[in-house]
């Protein structure tokens, strides 16, 4: 999915372009969820290298029978990229059963129902590590778990990524309504599940919920321009003070 690696100038030295998967500076560790019902779940926490994270987003990945998984390209770049360029914390993790190069998770899919388990791990972590702010982003079948579960946790709120709503309820949808909670629905013109045009209309029960149509956009945001427009949209959520992100970054850390 356009994974090209950044263009070094060849004297080592100077600007790289952000792009493909470029990993900016940042603290970077292999951590272990452990859910309520003693499964391990493996993955990883992507902090700023030098200052604290102003917002932790608390990343769900596509469906794992379809090959998603914690490096799902738009998540693995958010890691790749955000800690340093927003200031943000990025937690990533490979639901019950799912495999990435990080490793595998213990259990087995579970269509979403045990999945409830792996979120409230993953909040769990958040809190015992003490990181700020945590919202939920959720991608395609991730997007489902923001929705079916979310409010259970102290999140300022969910941005979902090409949302299918397969599998949430309307009532689980309409329960977002009247919360302080954000609701962000980030739909690609050309998705294969939900276009946006159906997506207002399924949304409409949460009037409230902050609705972004991207032109020309898939389900599976393929493309160093779909890359940076949904990050730019994550970040115009959490922390808008870091826009507009850079598209170069020198080597000695200084974007």
């Amino acid at each position: 999915m356009n994974d090209s690696p950044a263009v070094r100038p060849s004297d080592g030295r100077g600007p790289i372009e952000v792009r493909g998967a470029v990993e900016l500076p940042a603290l970077r560790e292999h951590i272990e969820l452990t859910t309520s019902d003693g499964l391990t779940l493996v993955g990883e926490l992507a902090v700023p290298a030098d200052r604290a994270p102003v917002a932790t987003l608390v990343t769900l990945h596509p469906l794992p029978t379809a090959g998603g998984f914690m490096d799902s390209h738009i998540l693995r770049k958010a890691a790749g990229r955000l800690p340093a360029l927003a200031d943000l914390a990025v937690v990533r993790f490979n639901t019950r059963g799912t495999t990435s190069p990080r490793g595998t998770s213990e259990g087995t899919f579970e269509g979403g129902v045990g999945e409830r388990a792996d979120v409230a791990a993953a909040m769990a972590f958040v809190a015992e590590r003490g990181l700020p702010n945590p919202w939920l982003v959720g991608w395609s079948f991730g997007t489902e778990l923001a929705l079916k579960y979310g409010l259970e946790h102290p999140i300022k709120g969910a941005i979902l990524l090409s949302p299918p709503l397969h599998r949430a309820t309307d009532a689980e949808l309409g329960a977002w309504a009247d919360q302080d909670r954000v609701l962000v629905a980030i739909i690609p013109e050309h998705d294969d599940y939900l276009q946006p045009e159906e997506a207002r209309a399924r949304f409409a029960a949460v009037p409230a919920t902050r609705f972004v149509a991207v032109d020309g956009g898939k389900h599976l945001w393929v493309g160093e321009s779909m890359t940076r427009r949904v990050l730019d949209e994550i970040v115009a959520v959490v922390n808008p003070a870091a826009l507009p992100l850079p598209t170069e970054w020198d080597e000695q850390g200084d974007a």
